[in-house]
């Protein structure tokens, strides 16, 4: 990219970031002033914006398991969800064709449907990113949403092959053999070692995905989807995940960019957009209404529900092809660009206060829920432990099996991923699924014998772990909480939040280092000699 555009984005980045918004809504403002001066990114920009998408899809293959989406309160409540919301939005686009609104002239009955269903995806980019920051990619609501919009994708790409009017080359049916280069792709990520071997393989797989999909006539964002899930399971695949994060992120402000980029805003195409966004609020009910009633819980319908409030770059596809079919103006292409951006403004603050718009209305929410719930998402209690641990993963396993051996087993651990927790308990650990941040399961815990002494939070997000030893703390006073972060800045908010020792994860690996070597010699102390100079 343009280090003029890099500039830029840093700095609107930069800005929204110091007011607690995430820095994706600073890049869509730099595209907006960056094309209202006329400075555009060009086909550089759009290269490092494509690859941005297929390394995010791949990333989401990665952590997909072909049968969760099989569940009907994925592959059912997305369907329900496209086919009302297209019905009822296109019947409204059509109502509009008699109003004074010059954009909506000319428009049938066809054409309004291919709006409406335009709008009725969400953008997968803005709900990983927003998951990833939080933590919550592993979670129930996590699952559920990127489920969802696996699903949604694969509508829209059987859309766009049947529109573009190409029929697929014979050889697709090649692709089959795929499946025959799984453990030879492993192999070849396992010998890879963890190094920049690993990175460059990490692009090269996803790259050549897209290209092969392309080469046999289906779209490119579909082969780095379909490689990733064909990899997925394996514990070398969350290292590839991680090994490419920052490239993804990298390019991924590039697609930012280009939306603000497609146009420059009229009055007319601002109302509109805004018009569009006011569906949002429905958008939102009729997820959560059709997760309960697909019995899952209030809060994790409301957190999946809140984290899918916006519209799709899908938009922008159909857009450009409506408008190269002669069936819409180009103003419809900022009118999907500006409709698109207005729910990341608006999405973006109500994913960050999520906790707290659960925990305000919880009982008014969980009117909606059913009797019976699927298993996996129920409320759990607490049996006679002294200690408690939440977050099982790298650092939290390692505590539980220290503080084992040091205290017993009155243990537990908690943790949100059901595959995790499978994984412990199959070790032989006292792990069970939870979530800290669930404000139903602090209402309902029941202790027995002895309260708990302490808490350990080893959850993956500074925010997670704030609001967890908020209601920890409010539910039992004298507990001892203890946190980790990965940064001293953050250490006076855990504080603040009632947390009594709060631990920098890096630094105290070190500490950690030592103190187990000097245990293994059998040492409290070690005395090196000290050199004396002569």
């Amino acid at each position: 990219m343009d280090i003029i555009l890099i500039l830029v984005a840093f700095v609107f980045g930069f800005l929204v970031k110091q007011i607690g918004l995430p820095p994706l809504l600073g890049f869509l403002a730099a595209g907006f002033v960056l094309n209202a001066f006329g400075i555009h990114g060009g086909d550089n920009l759009k290269e490092f914006a494509d690859a941005g998408v297929l390394l995010l899809l791949f990333s989401i293959g990665l952590k997909i398991r072909v049968k969760s989406l099989l569940r009907p309160e994925i592959w059912a409540v997305a369907s329900i969800h496209m086919l009302v919301t297209v019905v009822l939005l296109g019947g409204m686009i059509y109502l509009l064709t008699y109003s004074a609104l010059s954009l909506f002239a000319g428009i049938d009955w066809p054409v309004a449907i291919l709006i409406a269903f335009a709008l009725s995806f969400s953008s997968t980019v803005f709900t990983v990113k927003v998951m990833e920051e939080k933590g919550e990619m592993n979670s129930k609501h996590g699952r559920i949403a990127i489920g969802i919009l696996v699903i949604q994708d694969f509508f829209a790409v059987i859309f766009l092959t049947l529109s573009s009017g190409k029929i697929p080359s014979p050889w697709a049916i090649g692709l089959i053999g795929l499946f025959l280069l799984r453990k030879p792709l492993l192999a070849l990520i396992v010998r890879c070692g963890h190094g920049e071997l690993l990175i460059l393989l990490g692009l090269l797989i996803p790259l050549s995905a897209a290209n092969l999909f392309e080469f046999v006539g289906l779209k490119p964002d579909l082969g780095a989807l379909l490689i990733g899930m064909l990899l997925a399971g394996h514990d070398k695949t969350n290292e590839l995940a991680k090994a490419i994060l920052s490239f993804k992120d990298f390019l991924l402000v590039g697609f930012f960019l280009t939306i603000g980029l497609s146009g420059l805003p009229s009055l007319a195409t601002v109302g509109i957009s805004l018009l569009f966004v006011i569906v949002i609020p429905f958008k939102i009910a009729l997820f959560f209404l059709l997760l309960t009633r697909f019995k899952l819980r209030a809060r994790t319908s409301t957190f999946s529900s809140l984290s899918l409030a916006t519209y799709s770059e899908f938009g922008l596809i159909i857009g450009a092809l409506g408008a190269s079919k002669g069936w819409l103006g180009n103003e419809w292409l900022v009118i999907f660009a500006l409709a698109l951006s207005f729910t990341f403004i608006l999405a973006s603050p109500l994913n960050a206060v999520s906790y707290l718009i659960y925990g305000r209305f919880h009982t008014f929410l969980r009117k909606f829920e059913t009797k019976k719930r699927l298993p996996g998402d129920c409320v759990v209690s607490v049996g006679n432990v002294d200690a408690v641990i939440f977050g099982v993963g790298k650092v939290g396993a390692s505590a539980y099996e220290s503080l084992s051996r040091r205290y017993g087993k009155k243990i537990i651990g908690m943790d949100y991923d059901l595959e995790n927790v499978r994984r412990h308990v199959a070790s032989g650990l006292n792990v069970i699924q939870a979530d800290a941040t669930d404000y139903d399961f602090w209402k309902r815990i029941e202790v027995q014998g002895k309260e708990i002494k302490l808490v350990m939070l080893t959850l993956p997000s500074l925010e997670a772990n704030i609001y967890a030893a908020k209601r920890i703390r409010s539910r039992f006073s004298e507990v001892t909480i203890a946190a980790i972060v990965s940064f001293d800045d953050q250490v006076h908010e855990l504080e603040e939040a009632g947390v009594n020792y709060v631990f920098n994860v890096h630094k105290e690996a070190g500490a950690g280092f030592a103190d187990h070597i000097c245990e293994q010699m059998g040492q409290n102390e070690v005395n090196f000699p000290v050199a004396v100079e002569s």
